[in-house]
């Protein structure tokens, strides 16, 4: 049986400094028996909503469930002594003396070691130990493992252990002849921790501290890790301990959220420990000035420039954390056509809060984003973490204006267009730089393109009053 088991009328009574009684109803309606028991050092059940909780096993001598449960919860994250609950239905009520047990109790092992493990009963159940067999995960261990050791104690010997399939543990289970679960234990097999790896920090502000940090080496050990970032001021302080943990995609983080200090550097460090080993990632050192960071910009908004076909202006609003007089700012631009997955960097906008993009496609759309990294201290020069981007903003650029000339004289042609091609290469120049946020370059390509349309409109109407 795996899972939570939901009793109603649960009561719980002490029956023994090693052991306590809960008695109650199963949803099934059977009344049921219950001992829990925590190697020798007393227990209070825990039971909130009528379910037993908190790394609380349930294993049941019922014929009718294949396994046991070796479920563990809060305890097992902060590798409290767990306890054993060994559920009776009434065909098998009696006392709290164990019908059998199983020796070495919940061990932790290396993955590639071997085990040896008994099953000691009762003499009050007068079976013999040759009729009892062993499961590990609800499988049939075969019975070239086992070995008689007296009529009431069967062992089981398992080599070339691998890793546990669920962090709750491998099912080592005794039975009966006639199936029925008499003692199990629960085997946690793994590999000690390697160093953590690649340890970033970031502060939002100067106000808090986040930081996270990879696995290191393989990255799962197969067994209950527990991972505890520290932290303390570099020449004087007390060391502290990171308490808002969370975790995704094999990366592990924490949030510090207040009493950050300025102006003097923090030593940060990550330490891994299970029943198997510990390791301790390099220590970091940092001064919170050094990685602040910022939400995106907010606000972006991309329109065209009148109509220019081949501009998009860019304008946002600054973040909110960069008020603070602290800090300047820098800022990135990217874009990219809206059927292209490549993006084209601006990286010449300084501290502007708005930028043009020229040199695009007529009739196009455009996706742009910005990002922002906070710079300078009283002057300093020193640079903080990039943001991430901001959600993209769509834009098109207007159509291109066509020349439908009309006329039949080839030398007009000819010369119209060759003219257009001189004034593009003559301007060429012009075009190239006026690519980014530049300013004086801008403005001779903006008096250039203005000029050109101008003179195209010219000639269209000089061609047009020829023709009629």
């Amino acid at each position: 049986m795996s899972g939570k088991v939901r009793f109603s009328n649960l009561t719980v009574v002490t029956a023994s400094p090693e052991a306590s009684l809960c008695i109650g109803t199963m949803a099934a309606g059977k009344v049921c028996k219950c001992v829990c028991v925590c190697g020798g050092r007393g227990v209070r059940a825990a039971v909130r909503g009528g379910i037993l909780s908190h790394g609380v096993q349930l294993r049941s001598s019922s014929s009718s469930f294949s396994s046991w449960s070796c479920e563990r919860t809060a305890a097992e994250r902060s590798m409290i002594p767990i306890v054993l609950v060994i559920l009776l239905v009434p065909r098998v009520l009696f006392s709290t003396t164990h019908v059998a047990v199983i020796s070495p109790q919940d061990p932790f092992l290396l993955i590639g070691s071997s085990l040896t493990a008994t099953c000691t009963l009762s003499p009050e159940l007068g079976v013999h130990a040759s009729t009892l067999y062993w499961t590990l995960n609800g499988a049939r261990v075969a019975s070239s493992a086992y070995s008689v050791v007296s009529p009431s104690v069967l062992s089981v010997t398992l080599h070339g252990l691998s890793g546990s399939q669920q962090r709750s543990g491998d099912n080592l289970v005794c039975h009966g002849a006639d199936g029925r679960v008499l003692a199990g234990s629960c085997l946690y097999v793994g590999m000690p921790p390697e160093k953590p790896v690649n340890l970033t920090c970031w502060s939002r502000n100067t106000k808090d501290l986040s930081c996270r940090w990879s696995l290191g080496g393989q990255g799962e050990t197969h067994v209950p890790t527990k991972y505890t970032l520290k932290y303390k001021l570099r020449w004087h302080g007390k060391e502290k301990e990171c308490e808002n943990y969370s975790t995704g995609n094999e990366r592990y983080s924490c949030y510090i959220p207040r009493n950050i200090a300025l102006f003097t550097p923090y030593e940060i460090w990550v330490e891994a420990t299970n029943q198997l080993g510990s390791a301790t990632s390099d220590i970091t050192t940092l001064d919170i000035l050094d990685v602040v960071t910022t939400d995106p910009p907010a606000n972006v908004q991309v329109n065209r420039v009148g109509e220019l076909e081949d501009q998009l202006t860019v304008r946002w609003a600054i973040p909110p954390e960069l008020k603070d007089i602290l800090f300047q700012a820098k800022y990135q631009i990217r874009y990219r056509l809206e059927d292209s997955a490549d993006w084209k960097l601006v990286d010449d906008v300084g501290n502007l809060t708005s930028c043009r993009l020229a040199g695009l496609q007529p009739g196009t759309v455009y996706f742009v984003q910005v990002r922002c990294n906070p710079v300078g201290i009283f002057g300093s020069r020193k640079a903080g973490i990039w943001s991430d981007w901001s959600h993209p903003t769509a834009a098109s650029t207007p159509s291109s204006e066509q020349l439908q000339s009309g006329s039949c004289d080839p030398k007009s042609g000819e010369q119209n267009s060759t003219l257009r091609r001189e004034l593009k290469q003559f301007f060429g120049w012009v075009r190239k730089h006026a690519y980014g946020c530049g300013g004086m370059s801008m403005k001779l390509y903006d008096q250039w393109r203005v000029w050109l349309q101008k003179s195209q409109k010219t000639r269209k109407q000089i061609l047009q009053e020829d023709n009629s």
